[in-house]
This record gives C-alpha cells, structure tokens and sequence, in this order.
C-alpha cells in the first residue's frame, strides 16, 4: 500500500465512528431515509437488479437497496466502514456483500452489475477519469450508472482536514454538474442530471452549494 493510499485508508477508517451522524450519511431520520428510498426506486430498474455500490461507507444506501429487493456488492478501502456496512444490513435482516478495496477499481473480477452506484467519492480520487471508464466497464449492456455528486465550498469531513497534498487532486471540493457530464457522455448511449440542491429532506436540512445526480446508461 503506497503512502497516500494508506493516509486515505486511515483518515476513513478514523470517520468510520462518527460517519453516520450526518444526517445524509446514517439516514437515522426518516423524512431523509424515505428521500432517498424514493431517489433510488425512481433511478434503479423495478425488478431485482445486481447493485454495485462503489465507496459505499457504513451502507446506509446499501440497506435501502437491498430493501428494494436487490442484489447488493459494497466496495470501500476502510475496514471499519466495510465492517459496520455488513454488520447494518445483517442487524436489518437482509443480505449483502462487502468488499476491501479501491472503489476506483472495484476488486470483483469480471463480474457485470445491472447497476453501479457512487455517492460523493470522485473528489477523492486521483484519477476520477479512469475511474469512470473502468465502472462502467463494469456494467452490463443497458445497465446504468448512477452518481450523487455535487460542488462544495470545501471538502472533507466535519471540517477536519483531508490527507495531505488533497488540494491537488483533480476534483478536489467536488465538480459541477456540466462538467462531470462532459466526461461521462462520451462512455454512454444517453445520460440526465436531476438537481438536488432544493430537497432539503436529503441533506438534513437547506443547503446552498450544487448537489445533483448523474443517470446514464450504458
């Protein structure tokens, strides 16, 4: 594990205690939990779909998934957070599978999703391009790509500073919406950005920078 992989890996596993309080992360209230159930149900197929779930945290939205009756794989480079994912959805009753390892090159073969799910995780990439182009490499024919993102005023966790050298990363404090467009059209057949700034319910509350989700098929 190179040096930066592995301050990356600690600064998570250190956020992975107290990950959930922000009301968007643990989805403790259930106005915000039932915002983003609805979110998912209107961006994934109806039917039981294979979800890959890229830099999925402590699974909050892992759960809602397999709530909808899907087929749930979970990837994040942080032990605890992969721990506290499985042991979520095992408290909750249902299955799932979770993995160590970079969410930019999710380690399961040449296995093909239905789906692949990212929230908030391109800032904190390298190389957030081939990123891209290995997820949806990672998709079955007409499956989807579905990614949260946004613009931030500043990036990190409750304000603690992120691992030395971030403010070189190339998206670091997020990216618009115009702009990660531009780089995932040319992997896609079709793709459409549905703002998200205005449903507060989502956040915990108002919030003034961009925040939007990124659907495309493959």
């Amino acid at each position: 594990m190179s040096d930066p992989t592995r301050a990356i890996t600690e600064y998570w596993d250190a956020a992975a205690a107290a990950f959930d309080d922000e009301p968007d992360h643990g989805l403790r209230q259930e106005h915000t939990r039932a915002a983003w159930a609805r979110l998912l149900r209107a961006w994934l197929p109806a039917g039981p779909a294979d979800v890959l779930d890229v830099g999925c945290g402590t699974g909050s939205l892992s759960l809602l998934l397999a709530e909808a009756g899907h087929r749930v794989t979970g990837v994040d480079l942080a032990p605890r957070m992969v721990e506290q994912a499985g042991a979520k959805l095992a408290a909750a009753g249902f299955e799932g599978r979770f993995l160590l390892g970079d969410a930019a090159a999710p380690p399961t073969g040449q296995e093909r999703y239905d789906v692949l799910l990212c929230r908030h995780l391109l800032w904190t990439l390298p190389d957030p391009g081939a990123a891209l182009r290995e997820w949806v490499a990672r998709l079955s024919p007409g499956g989807r790509l579905v990614l949260v993102e946004g613009r931030w005023r500043e990036a990190g966790e409750s304000g603690v500073p992120y691992v030395a050298g971030a403010e070189s990363l190339p998206w670091y404090g997020g990216i618009t919406a115009e702009e990660l467009a531009a780089e995932v059209r040319p992997l896609v057949s079709a793709l459409h950005i549905e703002p998200l700034s205005g449903e507060a319910e989502l956040w915990g509350g108002p919030v003034t920078d961009e925040r939007y989700a990124l659907i495309a098929r493959t």
